[in-house]
């Protein structure tokens, strides 16, 4: 049986999640109000296995970047088609323990600016299909570059490669 339940502010959201631990949260997150960052920041830090979507604008990276750092899963546009929001659950939900991020073999690494291309569309929330039309790729080839630059800074997915991206200063 599946159950919805809304809640209007933080401290709702981490009392509820006390009481009831649930399988994923979607949070909402909005450009100068720190509400949904700081609510995933708290919710996490309490309860670290709580798997935690935002959802914000797109080209709202210090919100995106905080939301990831603070511990969640993943980011979704507030424009994200049905299918992206489906994928993102499900993928949110197979992957019910975080994995420790590997170490990269060399922390000086560097991206080729196609696989810099493709974190900055991961960073904005986009999917393999709209980086590709973006950049004039197939949607195989976005998944090639993913790939790499997920082997090269030691990540696990979009989520760990983003918020990566952000701590090092490769995507703003």
């Amino acid at each position: 049986m599946s159950r919805i339940d809304c809640v209007a502010h933080g401290d709702e959201l981490l009392a509820r999640f006390s009481r009831q631990a649930v399988d994923v949260v979607l949070v909402g997150t909005q450009r100068a109000v720190p509400n949904g960052v700081e609510a995933t920041r708290r919710l996490v830090s309490a309860h670290p296995q709580a798997n935690v979507i935002v959802f914000g604008a797109p080209d709202d990276a210090a919100s995106i970047a905080a939301a990831i750092a603070g511990g969640a899963r993943g980011y979704l546009r507030w424009d994200a088609s049905r299918p992206e929001l489906v994928a993102a659950l499900a993928h949110t939900l197979a992957s019910t323990s975080v994995p420790a991020p590997r170490q990269p073999s060399d922390p000086g690494v560097q991206l080729t600016e196609r696989e810099l291309q493709v974190l900055r569309g991961m960073s904005q929330g986009k999917s393999n299909g709209q980086i590709g039309r973006e950049l004039y790729l197939s949607e195989d080839t976005v998944k090639t570059h993913a790939r790499r630059l997920f082997r090269k800074l030691g990540v696990r997915d979009r989520a760990q490669a983003v918020a990566h991206g952000f701590r090092r200063g490769l995507v703003a």
